[in-house]
């Protein structure tokens, strides 16, 4: 059991230091190629952040582990709201940005689109197409933004050197290395873990596998906090939500031939708390038009209790 907790922990370790690597050039490529900043972050950064969860659910998904794969999919969204929105919120309240405004309501949207879509207790082909379209409709969307912004605020363009040039072809290639590698380990060492304590495949997606995944985005918000941008770690937030809602279960569902059943933890709890975390995120901006500590403290609360009753199973 040590060598799994072990090889556990280097696959979330692999996972979350290719995806700081792998967002790293990604940035770096766009701003060489003279890509407006926000445009980044509105879309290559969240897509980057992503690529951890997704990997995993993919992987676990080609392995037979649906119960990890589903658990990691909607177990990070209620992570990423509960804990990692919450801590932001309660440290650093923000206004509400008209983008995020519409980004929250879209958030929602997904959550519920995807709880109908899953109702009957698996997702299946030719409706698992209708959030990948949501997806690319978003993406569309914030590159619009982003043209927009453009107008308005002219970007340098970089000129980089060969040698900088390779530099960041190999953290690219690094990064992507590093997640691959450590969405196996994860897959692989959190189902053998699971077996050997007698826990169930969906728990130890929805809690450890989940938060661990979502740690790039826990280092986002936290190197935004630090810089005094809680608005952007919001932005961020949002946006790798809607894209782990819309692209993760769809694209498993593809790979597993068109089909895949949900183990009863996702449709009991995993769903459920993740549209109440949905629910408490959006309605006090969309009303007060700012976030509010109490609202950060809320969805703390409301994510130990999730913590607590997939624990207790």
């Amino acid at each position: 059991m040590f060598s799994a907790i072990l090889m556990l922990l280097l696959g979330l370790f692999l996972t979350v230091k290719g995806g700081d690597l792998f967002v790293d050039a990604a940035v770096w490529f766009a701003n060489a190629l003279g890509v407006p900043k926000f445009l980044v972050g509105a879309t290559v950064v969240s897509l980057a952040t992503t690529l951890p969860e997704l990997a995993v659910s993919l992987l676990a998904t080609a392995r037979g582990a649906a119960g990890i794969a589903a658990g990691n999919a909607v177990g990070s969204v209620s992570a990423n709201l509960g804990l990692i929105l919450g801590i932001t919120l309660c440290c650093a309240p923000a206004p509400l940005d008209h983008r995020h405004g519409r980004r929250l309501l879209l958030m929602a949207g997904s959550a519920a689109l995807l709880c109908l879509l899953v109702r009957r207790g698996s997702i299946d082909m030719p409706w698992a197409l209708v959030p990948p379209g949501v997806c690319a409709g978003f993406l569309w969307h914030s590159a619009a933004d982003g043209r927009k912004h453009a107008r308005t605020q002219s970007d340098r363009t970089a000129h980089p050197s060969p040698a900088w040039l390779a530099s960041c072809g190999m953290r690219f290639i690094c990064g992507a290395a590093g997640i691959a590698g450590g969405a196996r380990l994860l897959c692989d060492y959190g189902a053998a873990l699971a077996r050997l304590c007698g826990v169930p495949d969906g728990v130890i997606g929805a809690t450890l596998v989940a938060v661990g995944t979502s740690l790039p985005e826990l280092v986002t918000a936290l190197t935004a906090l630090s810089r005094g941008e809680g608005s952007l770690s919001v932005g961020n937030i949002v946006g790798a939500n809607i894209i782990d809602l819309t692209l993760i279960l769809p694209l498993c569902a593809l790979l597993n031939g068109g089909h895949l059943t949900l183990p009863r933890q996702s449709l009991s709890l995993d769903m459920p708390f993740c549209l109440i975390l949905c629910a408490v995120a959006v309605t006090p901006p969309l009303l007060a038009g700012r976030f509010r500590r109490g609202q950060g403290a809320a969805l703390l609360v409301i994510y130990g209790i999730y913590v607590s009753r997939v624990i207790g199973a």
